[in-house]
């Protein structure tokens, strides 16, 4: 392996996410747009970004019209690349809209030829004659997977909202006119990569059996082992390289859930075998998640989440694989509250806190818009009527239909737990206007002569960009460069040294080690609870002479300075970096 293909450009990115929807209204309509984006590349640049996610760019040779025109995008690919940035785009390719011309061909008639482009089945019957899917499948958005269509008689497969019907892999035409419509297009004006949705999932096989059934109070079940990581997912994935990517200098981190074994992420990852450069694995983010359905909130432990953590770290030790590190995404709630506290006097803490912990692991780091300001989930307040998200509403009106026989003392307590897990875990969280002015109408999101298209948090005027530039190093946006500049210096040590956890099975702190290759060492000790907790630094394998070297806390150094031997005093939320040899 030669020395560049070993440390592609993309591996020391600080990469951005951002949800254009919710980002900045360049032109007073409300929503978010790619001239807002645009608006605000300094902004990036000034954090230290090195790479820009522009998600939803999904109708291939054209941008959704609300969010601007090709024109626009052309001009943020040179904004981007003029600041020595990069830029990449959402590849949604298993799925297009209803709307797609190539749909309505398929849904036109039996014999259409893009009839095949598209998954379509006959119904089933029972023997009294009703009608049923081709199989059980739950949909990710609640109900079926199946939208039967009364013009031809048959269903189509659609795994998210039935208006985005998946399109059929197994059909050679189809694979090549995704190469040239959504892939070429964008690669050759210069875009660098694509974040690629759902990326184990074109491959669903051909038998389309009946998934088991886990919970027998509804007809469809969970059926991704019949969907996710099917038997010809690599081979597409090598031909995708082969026809388009080795032709460009270009970057592709896939969604890959429902894989949860690291030997299986390595087939997709391994840069011998050229499939994608990195993954996003999703046992973190899942983390409190109930086993049957997603949004029923179960509590979790810290080792846990510890254990999670080293898993994906150190299952690359050794290989040609690669990592990414990050834990809020547009499909996630937000870190501050599922992992810490979002209690006014700890959330600043905690933000700090957690921005330590990433900026130290091992890997390719991705922040999710807002995270650098310490944005929190929606208000416990809100009631369903302020959700937007088509998932949380589904999986809220299959839960509390009146047809369900259950009591009301049992519907009661079944709609606390839903409210409470939308709360935590719905996908609104992250989809709230950004904040970025205390003081300007709707957070400075949009002009205000329009209604956002959906409601700003409560507490704008308290976490917002324009407060925490005016408080500089102090705020969490300060604490954020810093610790951005931080791990770029000592990239060797923290983006691609090989991880070591301690103590694992304490429920109140998380200690960890970082080994660089010359022998360097770095320690991280974290405090996650809300009262003082003592911690070792690691002792031993060139762990001795640690040396303080950034805090969440500004007076940390000043205390470190006195402190003899290897326990440590840790304040509610603290995390702490140490360095050996460096």
């Amino acid at each position: 392996m030669t020395e560049a293909s070993a440390n592609p450009w993309w591996k020391d990115a600080v990469c951005y996410q951002i949800y254009p929807a919710s980002f900045k209204d360049s032109n007073g309509d409300g929503l978010g747009d790619v001239p807002g984006i645009l608006s605000k590349v300094d902004y990036l640049k000034d954090l230290g970004i090195d790479v820009d996610m522009g998600y939803d760019i999904s109708d291939y040779e054209k941008v959704y019209a609300p969010y601007g025109t090709v024109k626009d995008m052309e001009a943020l690919i040179e904004a981007c690349h003029k600041r020595g940035m990069k830029l990449i785009l959402d590849l949604v390719v298993n799925h297009t809209s209803d709307q797609h011309a190539w749909f309505k061909e398929s849904r036109s008639s039996k014999d259409n030829p893009k009839r095949n482009w598209y998954i379509w089945k006959p119904p089933r019957y029972t023997e009294d004659g009703t009608r049923l899917p081709p199989t059980n499948w739950r949909s990710y958005f609640s109900g079926p997977t199946w939208e039967y269509d009364e013009h031809t008689g048959e269903y189509y497969l659609h795994l998210f909202a039935k208006e985005q019907p998946d399109l059929n892999w197994e059909n050679e035409e189809t694979r090549k006119a995704i190469y040239d419509s959504a892939m070429r297009f964008w690669l050759d004006k210069g875009i660098d990569g694509f974040r690629v949705d759902v990326v184990n999932m074109y491959s669903k096989g051909v038998e389309f059996k009946d998934a088991p059934v886990l919970d027998s109070r509804f007809y469809e079940q969970p059926a991704w082992m019949y969907y996710a990581n099917g038997p010809r997912m690599h081979e597409f994935l090598r031909e995708m390289n082969q026809e388009v990517l080795n032709h460009y200098d270009a970057v592709t981190v896939g969604e890959l859930p429902h894989t949860p074994e690291p030997q299986k992420v390595l087939e997709y990852v391994g840069a011998g075998d050229k499939q994608l450069s990195m993954v996003f694995q999703f046992d973190l983010v899942a983390l409190g998640q109930g086993q049957d359905h997603k949004y029923l909130f179960e509590k979790w432990e810290l080792p846990e989440l510890k254990d999670i953590v080293a898993k994906w770290q150190q299952f690359i030790d050794g290989t040609d694989g690669w990592t990414t590190v990050f834990c809020e995404n547009h499909d996630q709630g937000r870190f501050v509250t599922r992992y810490a506290s979002d209690a006014p006097h700890e959330r600043e803490a905690s933000a700090k806190l957690l921005s330590l912990m990433l900026c130290a692991l091992t890997g390719t780091l991705f922040i999710y818009q807002g995270q650098e300001i310490g944005m929190i989930n929606v208000p416990k307040s809100w009631p369903i009527e302020e959700y937007r998200d088509i998932e949380s509403l589904n999986f809220y009106r299959t839960m509390t239909d009146p047809a369900r026989s259950v009591n009301e003392q049992e519907r009661a307590a079944e709609l606390a737990n839903v409210m409470r897990g939308l709360q935590i875990l719905g996908r609104d969280n992250a989809r709230l206007p950004m904040q970025w002015s205390g003081e300007a109408p709707h957070a400075g999101f949009t002009d205000g002569s329009t209604e956002p298209w959906m409601r700003v948090h409560d507490l704008y005027k308290e976490i917002n960009v324009e407060r925490q530039v005016h408080d500089g190093e102090g705020s969490v946006l300060g604490f954020w460069k810093r610790m951005i500049r931080f791990r770029k210096e000592y990239a060797n040590l923290l983006v691609h040294g090989a991880f070591e956890g301690f103590a694992m099975e304490d429920k109140r702190t998380f200690v960890f080690g970082k080994r660089g290759e010359n022998e360097e060492r770095a320690a991280v000790v974290l405090n996650f609870t809300g009262e003082e907790q003592e911690v070792e630094l690691p002792s031993g394998a060139g762990y001795e002479g640690l040396v303080f070297a950034v805090g969440s806390y500004e007076d940390a150094a000043s205390e470190e300075e006195s402190a003899e031997g290897r326990l440590r005093q840790l304040r509610p939320w603290e995390g702490r970096l140490y360095l050996s040899g460096c």
